[in-house]
C-alpha cells in the first residue's frame, strides 16, 4: 500500500513540475481594431527582447511582466502583409506563437497580416479560387529532381479544350518556391483580378531559382530546357511566345532579365521587379551588348522594370533602365515609394497581371 502511495505521489510531483515548467499559452500577434499590433514572447531568462518589422522605422524594446511574458503594442500600421522577428538578446527568431512563417532560407521571420477596411487585392475574398499544386520534375540540366509550384485558375479542367497562357514567376535570392504564395499571395491576387475581369485566366509557374552548387546561369538553361517542356507536357497551355511571360523579384528580377532578354523568341512579356544584376551572368549578357532593338521590340509585347524609391537597388535599377533605353529597347518603368520589400512585390505583381496576354 505504501509503495502504491509513493508511486502515485511521485507521479503527481512529476506532473506538477512539468506543468509548472510549461510556458503559458499566449497569443501573438494580435491585430487590434485600430490596426495597432500587440506582440508577445515568453522568456524568464532573456535580458532584452526587441521586435523588428518592416512596418517600423526602428526596432522597439518589449517589456517583461512578473510571469515572464514580454509584450509591446505598436502604433496603428497601414494595412498590408509584413515580415517581423524578435531579437532575443543577440539571437533573431521567428515568433514561436505564430504559424505564419516567412518562406526563406536565410532570415527567420514571421508574417503579420493587417486587413484593410475594404479587402486588399491580396486578401482572401469570396470569389472563385484557383489551385496550388506542388509538382516534381526531372531537371536534366542539374541532374536531379526538383520541385515547383503551379497555380491553375478557377474553373481549370485539364481535360477541357481550353488552353492557357503561362507566367513563370521567380522568387528573390534567399526565398524559396513557396514565397510567392506564402508571402506574395500570388494565388489570391490572381483569383481576385480574374474575378474582377482585370486579368486573363492563366497558369502561374513558381520554380525554385537556387541551383547551388551549380552556377546561376544554369537556372536560365533549366527554365528553357526543363521547366517549360515539363509544363507544356503536363498542362493544356499555349506554346507560343505571346502566351509566355517571365517575371521575378530581386535576384529573381535579375534572372528574369537574363532569361527573357536572351530568349525574346520564347517570351513576349518580361517584367522585372527591383532586379539585382550584380552577377556574372548579367555582366556577360549585357556588357558590350549590341542588340537588334527593332527585332526585340517587335517580339516583345511588354517589357517593364519596377522599383521603389527607397530600395537599396534603386540607383542600379535606374542605370539598367538607362542601358536599355540607350540600346533603343522599349522598356516601361514603374517607380513607386517604398523599399526592397514584399509589400512592393505584391503591388508590382498586381500591376503586371493586368497587363499580360492582352
Amino acid at each position: 500500500m505504501r509503495k502504491t502511495l509513493y508511486i502515485v505521489s511521485a507521479f503527481s510531483f512529476i506532473c506538477f513540475n512539468v506543468t509548472a515548467q510549461r510556458p503559458p499559452a499566449i497569443s501573438s500577434p494580435d491585430v487590434n481594431p485600430d490596426k495597432s499590433i500587440t506582440f508577445r514572447y515568453y522568456s524568464r531568462t532573456a535580458q532584452k527582447i526587441i521586435v523588428k518589422g518592416e512596418f517600423l522605422k526602428s526596432p522597439l524594446a518589449m517589456s517583461k511582466d512578473t510571469s515572464g511574458i514580454w509584450s509591446i503594442t505598436v502604433p496603428p500600421v497601414k494595412p498590408d502583409i509584413y515580415p517581423y522577428s524578435f531579437m532575443v538578446d543577440s539571437i533573431e527568431l521567428a515568433d514561436p506563437n505564430n504559424t505564419y512563417v516567412f518562406a526563406n532560407e536565410r532570415f527567420k521571420r514571421s508574417i503579420v497580416d493587417i486587413p484593410g477596411d475594404q479587402p486588399l487585392i491580396h486578401s482572401l475574398q469570396n470569389v472563385p479560387h484557383g489551385k496550388i499544386s506542388y509538382r516534381l520534375y526531372q531537371s536534366a540540366t542539374l541532374g536531379t529532381t526538383r520541385q515547383l509550384l503551379v497555380y491553375t485558375p478557377p474553373g481549370y479542367n485539364p481535360n477541357s479544350k481550353i488552353k492557357y497562357p503561362v507566367l513563370y514567376l521567380i522568387h528573390g535570392g534567399s526565398d524559396t518556391e513557396e514565397t510567392w504564395t506564402k508571402v506574395g499571395r500570388a494565388n489570391f491576387i490572381a483569383d481576385n483580378l480574374i474575378a474582377q475581369k482585370k486579368a486573363m485566366p492563366m497558369i502561374i509557374v513558381m520554380p525554385y531559382g537556387n541551383v547551388r552548387p551549380k552556377t546561376m546561369p544554369d537556372f536560365t538553361k533549366e527554365v528553357i530546357n526543363d521547366i517549360i517542356p515539363f509544363i507544356e507536357s503536363n498542362y493544356p497551355v499555349l506554346a507560343d511566345s505571346k502566351s509566355r511571360a517571365v517575371a521575378g523579384f530581386s535576384v529573381g528580377g535579375g534572372q528574369t532579365l537574363n532569361i527573357g532578354l536572351t530568349n525574346t523568341d520564347k517570351f513576349a512579356y518580361i517584367c522585372s521587379y527591383a532586379p539585382f544584376t550584380a552577377t556574372e551572368e548579367f555582366q556577360k549578357n549585357f556588357t558590350n551588348w549590341i542588340p537588334d532593338a527593332d527585332k526585340i521590340n517587335k517580339q516583345l509585347k511588354l517589357f517593364t522594370i519596377s522599383v521603389g524609391t527607397e530600395d537599396f537597388l534603386y540607383e542600379s535599377v535606374k542605370k539598367n533602365l538607362e542601358l536599355f533605353k540607350e540600346k533603343k529597347v522599349n522598356v516601361k518603368s514603374y517607380i513607386v515609394p517604398g523599399g526592397h520589400t514584399w509589400m512592393n512585390c505584391k503591388l508590382f505583381l498586381a500591376t503586371t497581371l493586368q497587363e499580360l496576354f492582352k
